[in-house]
């Protein structure tokens, strides 16, 4: 009884005021007791470190605990321990980040961050040199945990048929969580087969796996983080220098349609970036660009070559010959028929919006483009290659779309492999007559396997002879390997392009599909010849990447480049006339006179040049020659009165050469580069010329930082 009458006292007194000693045991032991009820626990799926998400909380308690922040008597058990569990419910349940490591980060003390691993390898943190100590292990762990593939290292899962889906139900893997598991979402996708590159049918939310750095400005006091290592790789040519016609009279290459480069530089710079200057190749800029040159009358002689020569907007004392060049258009109607393999990444790298994600929608346009006769089959690889469909007549399009679908990130990049395997489709379901091509996607290396870039040539090289062509397609950025993606195009009779946004994908697979997927003519040489009586010097504006020996070009076993339906290629010489105050380099003392002769031939004497182009047609192993000379007939008085598209073609020259800076055109300002190309700019029915314009205003903006 007495007892009874005590606690009814004490219910009615007021309680005493908390004690800091009080408070911290109390909340030092519930914070205890949930880091013992969390490690006992399985590790929720897709959190790259194993930790539940509302272990952030206790870990980020502790050290305030600890320091005695927090104060009270036992009764703040009552009150803090309900308060931690019912936040941490909620974190948990709703997936939302609360906190911001830059709030928290002076918290943090110094042996607590000793203590914390930095990084993720080829992730660095730059700390900002005002940055207190205690910064650095919240900071390191937020980069670590964002960065972290959600599960990439293992297989991706399959995409149930109608008779499963009842097993992936949301409320039936709820209904049958199994008794601890981290969440019903996880137990529902270890229940679920595998199979490479493709996704669950029903994506059902998760928590979220860390606390991601917030975009908060750098200040006092706050950790700076880089996020996007740059490792993107280009290929390392220096510019074609200047040649004497006396002692080199004769340039040879091979012809290069790739679009790469120019979907690079614009993606720099409107990115607010000059971009490097290895990624500029000149010729892939103004190849870009569709021109309106005159064009063959029938496929019996596939190209035809139209030469202007005219005054150098950038050096009053040179000339450019310029030589345009048309393939065959092959009529919509008479297309062969095409047998494609969509070799697709879907490595953990590939998991950013403008990778796969924009991928899968680019393959769609193309899908909606072939025609019902035309086959499609899809080989994904990440870690290891796995076929996604078998060769499926585009008359089933929606199974084909279907499979685009599906397609999900996870692993590493096992490219070598997935190249064989997509060879093998490919020549499983090789059409006769017909154009059979693997088309790799990806957004840069191949770190499984063979993965250098001779191994993967030599790959390439191999699987060519069945007849198979190839198309490599980039996106996304920061490890943009377009070097290797160079050396797969060039060696394996087809071409690189760039896809950064999805009007690219338009312009590259549909609008231009002709060019990119039907092939008129293999390797594809060019060879000109100047004449010293009148020529005393030249340079080649682009394809440094292409270059041949001379005695290449009339031998059929040397690979080069390919051409497709109704293709352009225009290529541009900066020459000097003989006598021109330009002339770079002194008379030969001896030997000049041997010369004479031959350049003294009245033949021969009105000429400047001699174009020369060697093709082979589709399955063929014997070259055809086309042969063009250049005189003064080619000749026009001023810049005004080339062509337009002449023009035009010439202000891209201009602007690729400035970016990959070449001496040549140093005083030659952007806005006069601008003036050219708006003056030549014509009917530009996609905008590509006015998105040109665009981009040399903001080189010209960004150039005087």
């Amino acid at each position: 009884m007495t007892v009874d009458k005590e606690l009814e006292k004490l219910s009615r007194l007021t309680p005493p005021a908390a004690t800091p000693e009080a408070r911290a045991r109390a909340l030092t032991a519930a914070m205890q007791a949930f880091d013992t009820a969390e490690n006992n626990a399985p590790a929720a799926q897709g959190n790259a470190k194993g930790w539940r998400q509302s272990s952030i909380i206790n870990w980020i308690w502790s050290p305030a605990v600890n320091k005695k922040f927090l104060a009270g008597s036992a009764l703040a058990t009552l009150l803090v321990i309900p308060a931690a569990g019912y936040l941490a419910i909620e974190l948990t349940r709703n997936g939302l980040p609360i906190v911001d490591q830059t709030e928290i980060a002076g918290n943090l003390s110094k042996s607590e961050a000793s203590k914390q691993p930095a990084a993720t390898a080829g992730q660095p943190v730059t700390i900002a040199p005002q940055a207190p100590a205690g910064n650095n292990r919240l900071a390191e762990q937020s980069v670590a945990d964002a960065q972290a593939p959600q599960d990439k290292e293992a297989p991706a899962l399959a995409k149930p048929d109608a008779s499963q889906t009842s097993e992936f139900d949301a409320n039936a893997a709820l209904t049958n969580k199994p008794e601890g598991s981290a969440t019903a979402l996880g137990a529902a996708k270890r229940a679920a087969p595998a199979a490479p590159g493709i996704a669950p049918q029903r994506q059902l939310a998760e928590p979220m796996a860390a606390i991601a750095p917030s975009p908060v400005p750098p200040a006092e006091g706050r950790v700076q983080i880089q996020l996007d290592p740059n490792r993107e790789r280009f290929a390392n040519a220096a510019a074609n220098p200047i040649k004497s016609v006396a002692t080199d009279p004769v340039s040879t290459f091979s012809a290069d349609v790739d679009s790469a480069s120019y979907a690079f530089v614009r993606r720099s710079l409107t990115g607010g970036a000059m971009p490097d200057p290895q990624s500029v190749r000149v010729e892939e800029m103004i190849n870009y660009f569709p021109y309106d040159w005159p064009g063959p009358d029938n496929a019996d002689q596939p190209f035809k070559a139209t030469v202007t020569v005219m005054p150098t907007p950038w050096n009053h004392d040179t000339e450019l010959m310029h030589v345009a060049i048309k393939g065959y258009d092959i009529a919509p109607a008479t297309t062969p028929h095409a047998n494609l393999v969509f070799l697709i990444d879907v490595s953990g790298s590939m998991d950013e919006p403008d990778k796969l994600p924009l991928l899968k929608s680019a393959f769609r346009l193309l899908v909606n483009r072939l025609k019902p006769d035309d086959t499609v089959s899809i080989v994904t690889y990440a870690g290891n290659a796995g076929t996604v469909l078998t060769p499926t007549r585009v008359a089933e399009k929606s199974k084909i779309l279907s499979a685009i679908d599906r397609l999900a990130p996870g692993g590493s990049t096992g490219g070598a492999e997935g190249i064989e395997a997509a060879y093998d489709l490919a020549k499983q379901a090789f059409v006769k007559d017909g154009v059979n091509r693997v088309m790799l996607a990806t957004d840069g290396d191949f770190n499984v396997g063979p993965s250098s870039d001779e191994d993967l040539k030599r790959i390439i090289e191999e699987r060519r002879k069945d007849g198979i062509f190839l198309t490599v397609l980039g996106f996304g950025r920061g490890n943009l390997n377009d070097s290797l993606m160079q050396t797969l195009g060039q060696n394996g009779n087809g071409s690189a392009a760039y896809i950064g946004t999805l009007a690219e994908a338009q312009k590259t697979l549909v609008e231009e599909a002709g060019s990119t997927l039907f092939p008129i003519a293999s390797d594809v040489k060019f060879q000109v010849e100047f004449n010293p009586e009148r020529i005393a010097e030249y340079r080649l504006i682009g394809y440094e990447t292409r270059a041949l020996n001379r005695e290449d070009f009339n031998n059929d076993r040397v690979d080069a480049g390919d051409i497709g339906s109704g293709r352009s290629v225009t290529v541009i010489y900066e020459i000097t006339p003989k006598g021109s105050p330009a002339v770079m380099n002194d008379d030969l003392r001896y030997g000049a006179a041997d010369q004479v002769p031959a350049a003294a031939d009245s033949t021969h004497h009105g000429e400047l040049a001699f174009v020369k182009m060697r093709y082979k047609r589709p399955g063929e192993d014997k070259s055809a020659l086309i042969t063009t000379p250049v005189s003064d007939g080619n000749a026009v008085a001023t810049v005004d009165a080339a062509p337009q598209d002449v023009r035009f073609s010439v202000a891209v020259a201009a602007f690729g050469q400035k970016l990959s800076h070449v001496a040549a055109v140093d005083t030659y300002s952007y806005q006069a580069i601008a003036d050219l190309a708006a003056a030549s700019r014509g009917t530009d029915t996609f905008g590509y010329r006015s998105d040109f314009l665009s981009l040399v205003r903001l080189a010209d903006g960004l150039s005087q930082r």
